[in-house]
């Protein structure tokens, strides 16, 4: 195919039939008549450019999240045409020259369209004539919005991933200072054994790790250039698709045209673990807010609020709002799931609905993330407090039933003695009763009362809970190792990854700028 013809596989400077022309975010045709344009723009028909439905289906004004990566796109699929031969160098020299132009200018200096690739496009043209339309060779909308979201979307998934960084080193800040901080530990809301904020902490962090560890492997899935797909039948042009992947930062090129086109399960995917993270958030919130209505912990001012009325409130509204995102987040899983589900391949207009669940998604996860990132660092633990109630309840039992089963008796007989003492004064004295009650016999015939006493306490109770995984401080050193060591990694692979975004754009405004 000849230069002057290279408009890529659906697209045509001449007329086309009715049953060519779409109005559905996909497949269109422009009309490029001398380079001139009339009042209905430059790449809609006259059919297609009017009416009451051309504001329900624009997307335009939500579209401004992605002119920096259209721009990008066009950018490299230019650069690309060019080094193929299937446009001239001087032709994408005026191209990249408007496109420039137009970036300075902003989304809000954009004519009119449906969306913000037509509105480029039609920019473009305007700028240099017919032969702006050139820069759509060999692409449809269909692979240039996948591509689209796709830049911008691993972009904000870095931006996440980094607050569950930062929130992770907050936890293991305040597990390193607090190894030896009793607090009390509960199932079901109820006093049920002592531990330490340190162990506490690092519950927490482990469940962000994992977070960040879904986040990442997402991250790689959305990081597949789709360009080249085309509309989904790929084109007739001698394209080069991992070129523009290359110039563009992607990992690599969704291999099947019409799965490149059409594919949005790097949304659902993103948009689960993005729901994930704000259910651990939630979690989080939840019981900072009952420990601070408790009293073991006091929020800093910049993460409370006051009553309007009632001057003695400190109000822990913040984490209240963490916690409400996690419903948010459930309610974009399944909106998303339920537009993408039962979709025929390839194309199909209900994905410009789709992609707004993952924007609004990720911005409330990551807002929410480095909230609880600061709230956690800036917090001030009650350690009197919480020492004094780290044995409420009789949170000690479990302790003293495990003291007599390592002595001889049966875990359940135990069970037994140490429940019928909680009901009677859970201490010695009650024990003793349970004893000569359940085995007919004196305590001390089968265990040391000073054991007993250690396991009655608190820190003591705590201190021999050094199984790994453990509350025990040296139990608690060795998970605090390998936090940190997890975090470093992680650190490590956020920078590179950020660091080879960078050299991916400057490449490309390296290129850019050898034509312009």
């Amino acid at each position: 195919m000849t230069e002057e013809s290279a408009h890529g596989d659906e697209w045509s400077t001449g007329p086309q039939s009715s049953s060519d022309r779409r109005a559905d975010g996909g497949e269109s045709c422009p009309v490029l008549t001398d380079g001139g344009t009339d009042d209905e723009g430059v790449v809609r028909r006259d059919r297609f450019s009017g009416g009451p439905a051309r504001s329900f289906l624009s997307s335009l004004a939500a579209d401004e999240r992605i002119f920096g990566a259209d721009l990008a796109v066009d950018r490299a699929h230019t650069v690309m045409l060019a080094e193929q031969g299937i446009i001239d160098d001087d032709v994408a020299g005026e191209i990249l020259t408007a496109l420039d132009a137009i970036e300075v200018d902003g989304h809000g200096s954009l004519p009119d369209g449906e969306d913000v690739h037509e509105a480029i496009e039609t920019a473009v043209i305007e700028r240099i004539g017919a032969d702006g339309g050139k820069m759509h060779t060999a692409r449809s909308r269909n692979d240039e919005v996948a591509a689209c979201i796709r830049y911008r979307l691993r972009e904000d998934v870095l931006e996440a991933i980094e607050t569950t960084l930062a929130l992770r080193e907050s936890l293991v800040d305040v597990a390193d200072e607090h190894q030896e901080t009793i607090m009390p530990g509960y199932t079901h809301l109820q006093p049920a054994q002592p531990t330490t904020v340190a162990h506490w902490a690092l519950a927490y962090e482990g469940a962000v790790r994992r977070d960040t560890e879904r986040l990442c492997d997402a991250y790689a899935r959305i990081n597949q250039s789709p360009l080249g797909g085309a509309a989904f039948a790929g084109t007739t042009f001698d394209i080069d698709r991992e070129r523009t992947a290359d110039l563009l930062g992607f990992g690599g090129v969704v291999e099947n045209s019409m799965d490149a086109s059409s594919s949005r399960d790097f949304l659902l995917e993103t948009v689960q673990a993005l729901s994930t993270h704000a259910t651990t958030l939630s979690g989080l919130a939840e019981d900072v807010i009952i420990f601070a209505n408790r009293g073991f912990v006091e929020l800093s001012d910049d993460y409370s609020s006051t009553s309007s009325i009632m001057p003695q409130k400190k109000n822990p509204d913040t984490l209240e709002l963490v916690r409400a995102v996690a419903g948010d987040a459930a309610g974009s899983v399944q909106g998303l799931t339920t537009t993408l589900k039962g979709l025929p391949r390839a194309y199909n207009r209900d994905l410009q609905r789709a992609t707004t669940h993952a924007w609004e998604t990720v911005d409330a996860v990551t807002e929410a993330s480095e909230v609880a990132a600061g709230a956690v660092a800036t917090a001030d633990w009650n350690e009197e407090t919480l020492a004094a109630e780290a044995g409420a309840g009789f949170s000690t039992a479990t302790g003293v039933a495990d003291l007599l089963a390592a002595n001889g008796l049966p875990f359940r007989t135990a069970h037994e003695l140490v429940a019928i003492a909680a009901d009677n004064g859970a201490d010695y004295d009650a024990l003793e009763a349970a004893s000569q009650e359940v085995l007919g016999d004196s305590l001390e015939a089968y265990v040391d009362p000073d054991a007993v006493a250690d396991a009655l306490d608190p820190a003591e109770s705590v201190a021999s809970r050094d199984s790994q995984g453990g509350p025990a401080p040296e139990a608690v050193d060795d998970q605090l190792g390998a936090a940190r060591e997890a975090l470093a990694t992680d650190d490590d692979a956020h920078a590179e990854v950020t660091a080879a975004l960078e050299t991916a754009y400057e490449t490309l405004r390296s290129e850019v700028n050898g034509y312009v």
